[in-house]
């Protein structure tokens, strides 16, 4: 097995093991390596959790980084002016988290851990979302925070076009010189205008993200709630088989005097 794999299977060991098992591994290197094996940060339980979901339900870990990518292109697409489906992007975005958080739940449950659900969400979101995800992936140590308006910083907002105006004689040329003067007024009233266009544009976007985030943590809602339904409903089951064995073997005894 290669340093890296090594590595790698830190992060997949249950978290109570973490700190054992990479000073271990940093006895059997030497020099650097050993240094930095010993540096590697124990996870906070939220990241640990995560990290499972990557090793070992890569499917949901899959499709929530692809899901972001997809609705950060469209977030791009409609800030500058093309066509984009938001809605149907935002949607599967939430799904595709709320998947992955249950997930992450029900590995850390293996290990009787238990996670804050709106943290995974977040970190879930902040992960799909980024322009560069950490690397190298299920190397997480600690919850993310998903970026605001300026993760898409660099984009402009297209603003629309003014109307086509008919031509303007000599005349009103003139006039529009006098009014807008030498110190440049109207050109400022522009600037003004436009910067007054593209704060409207980061304001509904971050409205647009606020919206997004709390239909995340409403689907989280529903995916512990359906979890814990499952759970209850098996454990009614087991009971209830238990109940009629119990029925079956005293029925056996009442028959057998």
């Amino acid at each position: 097995m290669s340093a890296v794999d090594e590595v790698d299977e830190l992060y997949r060991q249950p978290l109570s093991d973490f700190t054992r098992a990479r000073n271990a591994l940093a006895k059997t290197l030497g020099g650097d390596d050993a240094q930095r094996v010993r540096a590697l940060e124990k996870p906070t339980v939220v990241a640990w959790a995560v990290n499972q979901v990557f090793w070992r339900a890569r499917a949901a870990f899959d499709r929530v980084m692809n899901a972001g990518g997809e609705l950060r292109k469209a977030q791009v697409a409609a800030l500058q002016g093309k066509a984009a489906n938001l809605r149907m992007a935002s949607d599967a975005h939430r799904r595709a988290i709320a998947d992955a958080v249950a997930q992450a739940e029900r590995l850390a449950a293996e290990s009787g851990s238990k996670p804050s659900a709106d943290a995974l969400a977040r970190t879930f979101e902040a992960l799909s979302l980024a322009a560069s995800p950490p690397q190298p992936p299920g190397r997480l140590t600690d919850a993310l925070q998903p970026a605001g308006f300026e993760a898409l910083a660099g984009i402009t907002p297209k603003k629309s076009a003014a109307p086509h105006a008919p031509a303007k004689t000599a005349h009103q040329a003139r006039l529009e010189v006098d009014a807008r003067g030498s110190d440049g007024r109207g050109a400022r009233a522009r600037e003004a205008e436009e910067r007054k266009q593209e704060a409207e544009a980061r304001e509904a976007a971050l409205a647009a993200r606020q919206r997004e985030a709390e239909l995340r943590k409403a689907d989280a809602a529903v995916a512990r709630a359906e979890a814990t339904e499952k759970l209850a409903r098996a454990s009614w089951e087991h009971a209830h088989d238990a109940l009629l064995e119990a029925r079956r073997k005293r029925d056996d005894v009442k028959k057998a005097r």
